[in-house]
């Protein structure tokens, strides 16, 4: 993580979201007028008090007074709505900003940062942000208005006594500064240790069957109970920070108040000072007091967002994955071509090595090895999670790095062991990533349902096609979720199939059917397959078999059969 110091980066963020500046302009300008006619209140009252009696009671006066508190009130309401208006679009915008670069981000990225850490960032983090510009940096503005407005009046009403009264700022100051100063710290670690929670909740929550199968409760109990004191720890500090600014400045300003009313009360008794000025001078103090103690909040908000921050850049600094803007181009009757590919994941041990093979169109090329060989990383490398650290993939004459991922990926169609589903209806997930989605005609899914022999269980659903799956299709049996894959594939019509080993969870049955169903999406395809069970690959076009990174095989089963020794021995283990 990069060093931010000072605000800079913090107004460079918010400057990006465009900011309604109109709605700003106008809230802080109400804010403004609120002040100052709040500033008038004071001199109002001591004409009041100083000229108070029953039969001189100024009934104008008095209109006046109501007059001004009324006008402050609505003004005041309409600037803090707008107010809070800019700071929700601006968290709103920021929210799509980050939304959009996770969204565009690679693989990889994924694969280090956990997932709830990333929900925190784009949820907790912006509302940190929020806040200050919506209710602190107002209530901050006003206040600052309010003391400069205050202490001039002041001035010219007794310059002596304001002057006892600024003898508080350098104490006030002496504590706040150091206190600040940690506050920034603590608010930093906390949100750290908030977004490491939210990570370790999610990822629990997401897999519950995992962890009630494994009678785990007791570990993730100790776990989230760590996660949860971690938090206590830092709220604590926090709430400490807290407990220590409030009373020390309510300490210092009440002194300054008692100051103020015995000298005050003293000038009255000899006759220099009025009773009306002094009760004016009293409300210009609170005047002074209350935005005071305001401004700690503002300062500890700031800090806080300047964490914020530095996490929201972080994310939005990343690089996104090349090939957002790349060409548009028609795959149909391309041959591929993978040529002396090697791969690492960071700079670790090489997980690929010198691959080099190609697949002409229509043909059926299956990867074949030990587990850990780097079949899997080989279908990340085509659907382009990952670049090749050395080497180049091509389909025809272009390298896939010169296509638009949009334009690639979604000539690909890739079925998987754990047949992916989002949360919501078959509808939704059979057209799940398709624009225009809801014009396509329950006709044609209907057809893509047969295709995959998935029609019969979807209408036997008393909801069909509007029946809800469940988060990750829980609601679904494994051959069900796989013929909805299957369908979704065909919905597609891709030119590339990509299949690891779609059959190998399911039982003997569902087995079957999904196989006729792969069959049938495999005809006229470019298809590649990892397979587990050599029994669903001995009619590929070619077979290539992975040790540790490397290709010691290639060819059909026949050949492979009296080539490979490793490979004769897997048949003879799996087909005899």
């Amino acid at each position: 993580m990069k060093e931010r110091k000072g605000l800079a980066p913090f107004i460079t963020l918010l400057l990006s979201t465009k900011i309604p500046k109109l709605a700003l302009t106008v809230g802080l300008v109400g804010s403004i007028i609120t002040t100052i006619i709040g500033l008038t209140i004071p001199l109002l009252t001591r004409e009041l008090v100083d000229g108070f009696s029953v039969e001189s009671l100024s009934i104008g006066l008095m209109i006046t007074i109501g007059v001004v508190f009324i006008l402050q009130a609505v003004i005041d309401g309409v600037s803090t709505y707008l107010l809070a208006a800019v700071g929700q679009k601006i968290v709103a915008r920021l929210r799509e900003k980050m939304w959009f670069k996770l969204l565009r981000l690679p693989v990889g990225y994924f694969d280090r940062q956990a997932s709830g850490e990333s929900v925190s960032r784009v949820v907790n983090d912006t509302g940190i942000v929020k806040d200050l510009i919506s209710q602190h940096f107002p209530q901050f503005i006003g206040g600052l208005i309010s003391i400069v407005g205050a202490v001039i009046i002041l001035f010219i009403m007794d310059w002596k006594m304001t002057l006892m009264m600024l003898l508080a700022v350098p104490i006030t100051m002496i504590i706040m500064i150091p206190l600040g100063s940690r506050m920034a710290k603590v608010s930093r670690n906390l949100q750290d240790q908030t977004a490491a929670f939210s990570g370790s909740i999610q990822q629990t929550i997401s897999e519950i069957r995992l962890m009630k199968s494994s009678t785990a409760e007791k570990v993730e109990e100790a776990s989230g109970m760590t996660g949860i004191r971690r938090l206590l720890t830092f709220g604590l500090k926090e709430a400490r920070i807290f407990a220590l600014i409030g009373p020390l400045i309510y300490t210092v300003m009440m002194l300054v108040i008692v100051v103020i009313i015995g000298y005050g009360g003293i000038r009255v008794a000899d006759g220099t000072m009025s009773t009306g000025s002094l009760v004016a001078f009293l409300l210009y103090l609170f005047q002074i007091i209350f935005p005071i103690t305001s401004f700690a909040m503002f300062f500890t908000q700031l800090q806080k967002a300047k964490g914020a921050t530095e996490r929201i850049i972080d994310i939005l600094e990343v690089a996104e994955e090349d090939g957002q803007d790349g060409i548009e181009q028609d795959i149909t009757n391309q041959p591929v071509y993978v040529s002396n590919v090697s791969f690492a994941y960071d700079d670790s041990e090489p997980v690929l090595q010198n691959v080099t093979f190609q697949a002409n169109p229509g043909e059926m090329v299956a990867f074949a090895g030990p587990s850990g060989g780097g079949k899997t990383t080989m279908f990340s490398l085509l659907e382009q999670y990952y670049e090749p650290t050395s080497g180049e993939i091509r389909i025809g004459d272009t390298n896939i790095k010169s296509l638009s991922l949009k334009s690639w990926r979604g000539q690909i169609g890739y079925v998987s062991q754990e047949s992916a589903m989002m949360a919501g209806t078959i509808r939704e997930n059979l057209t799940y990533g398709l624009e225009n989605a809801e014009d396509i005609p329950d006709e044609q899914l209907w057809e893509v349902a047969k295709m995959a022999y998935a029609n019969e269980f979807i209408q036997s659903f008393e909801k069909g096609l509007d029946t809800e799956v469940g988060e990750r299709g829980v609601k679904l049996s494994g051959g069900q979720r796989q013929r909805i894959s299957i369908a979704r594939a065909f919905l597609r019509d891709p030119k590339i199939l990509m299949m690891d080993e779609a059959t190998a969870s399911l039982d003997s049955q569902s087995e079957g059917i999904v196989q006729e169903a792969l069959t049938r999406l495999m005809e006229g395809r470019t298809t590649f397959v990892i397979a587990h069970r050599l029994s669903t690959i001995v009619d590929a076009n070619k077979i290539i078999f992975i040790e540790k990174g490397k290709i010691t095989g290639s060819g059909t089963h026949q050949e492979l059969m009296e080539q490979h020794d490793l490979y004769r021995e897997f048949a003879e283990q799996q087909l005899t």
